[in-house]
């Protein structure tokens, strides 16, 4: 009896293969992230605001609330577009090989936006609950925009040295 154990995939040098980068660059969704990552960004700034100033003085529940509901409304159809994009590029919606991780850590940062989302509807949080609640979400937010970015760093140096 011969026991085979499953090796790992070669890790790849490059973060898109030929096809890849053909079907990314030609596909809208790439435009669609383009736009809407940093817009995704400008919404978390204000709201950050918003939140940090009600956690300090108590004042702007209301605005800062929306602003975090916004930036959630962002955060899922990013969520969504990115898959779709995901798809075209890659062949699958989520947890492609080259996004394995940022994939994983995104999901992190839904579940503790859909937190905000279930302890506002629900009365579960008070006020400073919540606010407290979207900072974490906005710090876990934050390691996975940077993960995204060293991402397209990463792409952009493929593409310099293959040039």
């Amino acid at each position: 009896m011969t026991i085979q154990i499953a090796q790992a995939p070669a890790p790849r040098t490059r973060l898109y293969t030929a096809e890849e980068r053909a079907r990314r660059d030609s596909t809208r969704w790439t435009l669609v992230q383009g736009i809407l990552a940093p817009a995704q960004f400008l919404v978390f700034a204000v709201s950050l605001v918003l939140v940090v100033r009600f956690l300090m003085t108590g004042e702007g529940y209301w605005a800062a609330t929306v602003s975090v509901l916004i930036k959630t409304g962002f955060l899922y159809l990013i969520m969504v577009t990115g898959a779709i994009w995901e798809k075209v590029v890659f062949g699958q919606y989520l947890f492609a090989p080259a996004f394995f991780w940022e994939d994983v850590f995104s999901f992190a940062v839904i579940a503790l936006h859909s937190l905000y989302i279930y302890a506002l509807w629900t009365g579960a949080f008070a006020p400073e609950g919540l606010m407290l609640t979207a900072l974490a979400a906005y710090a876990a937010y934050v390691i996975n925009a940077i993960q995204f970015v060293l991402k397209l760093r990463r792409a952009r140096l493929d593409e310099g040295s293959a040039a």
